[in-house]
């Protein structure tokens, strides 16, 4: 990418690794949808490694599925990620 001069003199690598950082977010959401870790512009295979994460998870499955946030956690729980408990639900719900 040509990034063109720096805004500040001396500063030779602010932009080149801004634009470096943008290309890497870009190859790497383009991957993450290719593998089919996304549905819609939510990542519904991320790990539930903290109780922020799976509050998170709760909340796409909640918004997904207009089920409780009480059975979307238990779904999530039961089945360890988003994508399992949101077919699961649907596979229910049929």
């Amino acid at each position: 990418m040509v990034v063109g001069p720096e805004f500040v003199t001396g500063s030779t690598r602010m932009k080149s690794g801004t634009a470096q950082k943008m290309v890497l977010n870009m190859i790497s959401t383009s991957a993450m949808i290719l593998l089919g870790k996304v549905e819609g512009n939510k990542m519904v295979d991320m790990q539930l490694s903290n109780a922020k994460l799976v509050e998170r998870g709760t909340r796409m499955i909640v918004e997904i599925t207009k089920v409780s946030p009480a059975l979307a956690e238990e779904m999530l729980l039961l089945h360890g990620n988003v994508r399992a408990a949101i077919t699961a639900i649907q596979h229910t719900n049929e």
